[in-house]
């Protein structure tokens, strides 16, 4: 646990360094400790903050750690630079990859039970119902859009409201992938004019599930390749769920999103340098 906390340590502080990031001297707590207490947090204590700090405190790896609330305040201040550093990430991995196949999905995260969902002071919005239809029964939260590598590596995501289709997050996600990359969905990615764009643009070839009545039908053995291809998303997903706590303590809606995105980002370090 230690070593794993050290390397994270390493690796996010020469992503600042990398990027350019200058802060002020005089700070007790540098960037790069407050990304990593957060980091750690969602790795091996379900995102509690407090439980996170009270250990890198307790074993000397940050003797100056901040009190709670300046903790908290200085997380949200900074939420931009993870998602920057995480981006960042998703860059190299994309440049160092021998792979041109990525996997595109998405998965839910409730806010609240149902049952609970007229007391929910996160955020009130009739966008954010959704439905599962996997599961047959309603949500209330947000959506991940997750795209990663063939091997399950997150890439890129963003978050959309529980009740927004597949269609409308190609456009939230940047997509920016080497030339000649295949995207693989299921078939509520479908749109024509977006793979014909994609195409002609981007060298991208998003590759989608095919409906019944669809009027651009695969061959068997192109049906049969997609399918293969992107089962192993399913899975990736499992993964990333199985460290969220039963359900995440957040005072705001940015705070519910920023530990969201800290988690894919503790799971893409795992995944990446495991």
């Amino acid at each position: 646990m230690l070593n794993e906390i050290i390397t994270v340590y390493a690796i996010i502080d020469d992503l600042l360094k990398a990027i350019g990031h200058d802060e002020d001297c005089r700070r007790n707590m540098n960037d790069a400790e407050i990304i990593t207490t957060s980091v750690c947090a969602a790795m091996f204590f379900g995102g509690n903050h407090s439980k996170a700090c009270r250990y890198m405190k307790d074993h000397k790896l940050i003797p100056k750690m901040l009190e709670k609330s300046r903790f908290n305040r200085r997380l949200h201040s900074i939420s931009m630079l993870i998602n920057d550093l995480f981006h960042q990430m998703g860059m190299i991995l994309k440049e160092i990859s021998d792979c041109t196949e990525y996997l595109l999905d998405s998965f839910p995260v409730a806010m609240c039970d149902n049952i609970r969902i007229f007391n929910v002071k996160l955020i009130a919005a009739k966008e954010y119902r959704g439905y599962t239809a996997s599961k047959k029964r309603y949500f209330y939260g947000v959506k991940i859009q997750l795209l990663t590598t063939k091997s399950g590596i997150p890439v890129e995501f963003a978050f959309m409201p529980g009740s927004a289709n597949d269609v409308r997050a190609l456009n939230a996600l940047p997509l920016n992938l080497p030339p000649g990359s295949e995207v693989y969905g299921d078939s509520a990615y479908t749109d024509y004019m977006i793979e014909d764009d994609l195409q002609e643009t981007s060298q991208i070839s998003l590759k989608v599930m095919r409906k019944k009545n669809s009027k651009r039908q695969d061959l068997p053995w192109n049906q049969y390749i997609k399918q293969h291809t992107r089962h192993y998303i399913e899975t990736v997903f499992s993964s990333i769920t199985r460290v969220f706590p039963k359900s995440i303590h957040a005072v705001t809606y940015e705070g519910f999103l920023l530990k969201l995105g800290v988690f894919i980002f503790a799971f893409t370090l795992q995944k990446a340098f495991q």
